[in-house]
Parts: structure tokens; C-alpha cells; sequence
């Protein structure tokens, strides 16, 4: 599981983008949001690394929360 701060999500369309582009990854992955903070907690088997890469692709920039 990853927690993602993404500092461009501010409505239900970007959560929309960004679950698309996460489940193009991982068809499995779950993904919860929290737009007040603008972050996401994914369930995924995909490398973090790449999640960022493609949602920096997407038009949203992530960076990697750590616990």
C-alpha cells in the first residue's frame, strides 16, 4: 500500500483521472482519496515509482507520503 500526496486533485474528476490511470496499471489496485489533504492510499501490486511516472503523465504530479 502507498500513500501519494498530489497536490493538483481538488474535485471528483481528478479522482476520476487518477483511478483510471492507477487501474491502467493495476486492474486490481483500490484507491481511497482524501481531497482535503489531496491524497490517495493505493492498494497496489505496481511499483510506486511507476504509479508516479503515470500520473505525472496524466497531469498529476505525486509524491510519495512517508508513514
Amino acid at each position: 500500500m502507498i500513500k501519494l500526496s498530489i497536490p493538483d486533485m481538488s474535485c471528483g474528476h481528478c479522482t476520476g483521472v487518477i483511478n483510471k490511470t492507477v487501474k491502467e496499471l493495476d486492474a486490481g489496485a483500490a484507491v481511497e482519496f482524501d481531497l482535503t489533504s489531496r491524497t490517495a492510499t493505493i492498494n497496489t501490486s505496481a511499483d510506486p515509482a511507476e504509479v508516479c511516472d503515470a500520473l505525472e503523465a496524466a497531469g498529476y504530479p505525486a509524491a510519495l507520503v512517508q508513514h
